[in-house]
């Protein structure tokens, strides 16, 4: 509609935050830049006017420092948000999210609930190389005791955010760079959706049907989710009719709606800017490959991000993203047509 309420990623990840930080005064917001700068990518933007620097802190350039602090103010009945700038700086605070963040509540013995959020940006295509463009979607899906979430549009970053504030487990909330809405990063205009002014849930866990279609699966995250419908628009222009899932939450990861849909096309497509080895596509082929082989007319296909640290120079960079040329060319492989001269 002309005249319905759209937002970036950033501001629904905002009006989330300011929604459930006026209701419940356990949440509060601690990382690098969040508070007068609003977050380098516009998250928390309006946050510390509102809520004042008692609630919304900005802290040292100590990752491990104030993570593991987020971690004992939600053990101790808080519901801290935090960020991580970068997920690329894992690095330096990986014991305080993975041997405290994911692992406290077992080692307790279920006394302890650790209910945080840790935001993240992932993403890459701006010629930031390899400290500040990974996706690492894998690396944490990968580590048991956390809940990984990673929105494509602002309805469901709005709703995944509120979701994740209120779960009583840590969440991981990777924001793709490229969705949020920052003019200088060439913001996907398809992330700009229609987003309510009430507070609302999308639920952790669950995977929607971007696009319906019959003939393969596309089978996604974040931005590309983008890439998948991109590359199903001209597919359909060449008689492929291409059915997009876009994931919405890594763990848990909705396997049934990806079976069901592999199990009506019989093809598939993963898409992951992330490595391609030893990561999140691979899991998702071993999903329907040990479900039922009967159901695949051709082998899976994925299309990620090459086993290599991703370079500075921009042509390079762009050669190595996950693309929606790349997909129309694996479909048209995968559903035996010509790939036109």
């Amino acid at each position: 509609m002309e005249n319905e309420r759209k937002l970036t990623i950033a501001r629904a990840m905002a009006e989330a935050t300011a929604q459930e930080m006026r209701i419940d005064p356990r949440v509060f917001v601690m990382g690098e830049d969040i508070a007068d700068l609003g977050g380098v990518f516009g998250n928390t933007r309006g946050l510390a006017e509102e809520f004042g620097k008692e609630r919304v802190r900005d802290t040292p350039i100590s990752e491990t420092g104030f993570i593991g602090a987020a971690v004992g103010a939600a053990q101790d009945g808080m519901r801290p948000v935090v960020e991580l700038m970068f997920v690329d700086f894992f690095g330096v605070c990986f014991d305080a999210i993975y041997n405290l963040m994911a692992k406290n509540t077992y080692f307790s013995g279920g006394k302890f609930n650790v209910p945080m959020v840790l935001m993240t940006s992932t993403g890459g295509g701006y010629s930031d190389a390899g400290q500040h463009s990974q996706c690492l979607y894998g690396s944490f899906a990968h580590l048991p005791g956390m809940k990984v979430v990673s929105p494509s549009n602002a309805y469901d970053a709005k709703g995944l955010m509120t979701a994740a504030i209120r779960d009583p487990n840590p969440v991981i909330y990777m924001y793709h760079k490229g969705l949020q809405g920052m003019g200088w990063l060439g913001t996907e205009k398809g992330a700009i959706v229609h987003v309510p002014e009430e507070a609302y849930e999308v639920e952790i866990g669950k995977a929607k049907i971007a696009r319906e279609g019959r003939d393969v699966t596309i089978v996604s995250i974040a931005q590309g989710v983008h890439h998948g419908l991109k590359a199903a628009k001209v597919l359909e222009e060449q008689g492929i009719s291409a059915e997009v899932v876009d994931l919405r939450s890594l763990v848990p990861l909705d396997r049934e709606t990806i079976r069901v849909s592999v199990a009506k096309t019989g093809r598939l497509i993963v898409v992951d800017e992330d490595y391609h080895s030893f990561g999140v596509s691979g899991e998702i082929i071993a999903t329907v490959t040990e479900s039922n082989l009967s159901d695949l007319k051709a082998p899976p296909r994925r299309i990620a991000y090459p086993d290599v640290p991703i370079p500075f120079a921009r042509v390079m960079e762009q050669h190595c993203l996950p693309n929606a040329d790349k997909i129309v060319v694996a479909a048209r492989e995968l559903c035996q047509a010509p790939i036109p001269a």
